[in-house]
């Protein structure tokens, strides 16, 4: 047999995840790597009365096929949200429901990019979205990130340089770094972005599990119609559930309709009835402030861990909601050789290569507070630094 694979499938680079799962299968070992929610902030029950009352109600409309860009009252929901949280006037006409957010990254893809196209992204880089766009092969520009989020500068030569279609970004708690645009970078960053027509895509998962400081303004506020927002149910209700969002004017939406209807036809309907329906009947307020401070004392165990047990040497963000950290070892050491020393203590993380496009043995990691308890984080922070330590002692001489 000789399939004839696509090229892109060919050419995109490996993520690590195989590597991973093996270690992972040990029953012993800890994982630091996925970016799960913690399982019990899921409002198990809730989703239970919910789903019973759409059935009991609504049962064969629920069932049925129904509209492409998806349930209108979700739709008004998520509209009627972005005012009341961000200040920001959307109509539900603007909102096509996803399978998940990553589907919306599909969708913006298929309408948006030719092959050799240029697209900005940050370095690191969400691997979900290099993954989606290298679909369709790209020419993928990284700009790396500061402490305070987009090096506008480098930002501001890129775009005259390649006249990027699109620049994706994660501005609150990027995934993998945890870094937040500061205000001021926004400003500077959407400043500089208004004498071009790159469209910002402002993926934005994590942007109500702030535990720490004040909300920051959405791209959107400065930028208007040149921005699309991605949204998501996965961290704030439940990822099974698979229910994401774009938000974006209606010339744009009105392609986006049609690739959504090539690529699924509509989303799961039963799941955004029962959200819905959920969020009707529940104070979602109230919800979210229980996984941030969840995810704040989680957190905080695994900062307190890496404080008494990594070596000084080590850098380490220090984020002010999400769900990710990222470490940075000394020049010169690569995380995927440290990821086989972590294997023999039984714990796993993911290398920074994942992050990047076309860079290799990078000195950078990722590592999830999320899925574990206190006991599970202070005992694999241990057995992590035990790995480093022995790493570093056969690398640097």
């Amino acid at each position: 047999m000789n399939p004839r694979f696509a090229d892109w499938v060919n050419n995109v680079q490996e993520t690590f995840v195989r590597e991973i799962l093996k270690v992972a299968a040990n029953p012993q070992a800890i994982s630091f790597a996925w970016g799960f929610p913690n399982p019990s902030s899921f409002p198990i029950q809730e989703l239970q009365n919910a789903a019973q009352k759409v059935l009991s109600e609504n049962g064969r409309s629920a069932l049925q096929y129904s509209s492409a860009q998806g349930h209108l009252p979700l739709r008004q929901y998520i509209a009627n949200r972005y005012l009341e949280k961000k200040g920001i006037k959307v109509d539900p006409g603007e909102i096509l429901i996803t399978s998940g957010s990553q589907q919306g990254l599909d969708l913006i893809g298929k309408i948006f990019l030719n092959k050799g196209d240029n697209v900005l992204i940050e370095r690191p880089a969400y691997v979900g979205a290099i993954l989606a766009f290298s679909v369709f092969e790209p020419q993928l520009r990284s700009i790396p990130l500061l402490d305070d989020g987009i090096d506008t500068g480098l930002l501001n030569e890129a775009l005259k340089e390649y006249n990027p279609k699109l620049f994706y970004a994660v501005p609150n708690f990027q995934n993998p770094s945890g870094i937040t645009y500061t205000r001021e970078n926004r400003e500077k960053t959407a400043e500089i972005l208004e004498n071009h027509d790159t469209i910002f895509i402002e993926d934005d998962p994590y942007g109500e599990l702030r535990f720490i400081g004040q909300d920051l303004p959405s791209m959107k506020t400065y930028l208007a119609d040149n921005v699309i927002l991605l949204g998501s149910f996965s961290k704030t209700v439940a990822p099974g559930l698979r229910l994401g969002w774009i938000c974006a004017p209606p010339q744009i939406m009105e392609k986006l309709l049609i690739a959504k209807q090539g690529s699924d036809m509509l989303t799961n309907y039963f799941s955004q009835c029962v959200v819905h329906q959920y969020l009707m009947d529940n104070d979602a307020d109230s919800h979210i402030e229980g996984i941030r401070a969840l995810l704040k004392e989680q957190r905080d165990f695994m900062l307190s861990a890496i404080d008494e047990h990594f070596p000084e040497e080590i850098e380490i963000t220090r984020p002010e909601g999400g769900i990710f950290l990222w470490s940075t070892l000394p020049e010169g050491l690569s995380s995927v050789e440290l990821f086989s020393y972590a294997a023999k203590e039984n714990v796993i993380f993911v290398p920074g290569d994942a992050f990047y496009v076309n860079m290799k043995n990078t000195n950078t990691l990722r590592l999830n507070y999320t899925g574990s308890n206190e006991e599970t984080i202070k005992e694999g922070i241990k057995r992590l630094a035990k790995a480093i330590n022995q790493f570093m002692s056969d690398k640097i001489i």
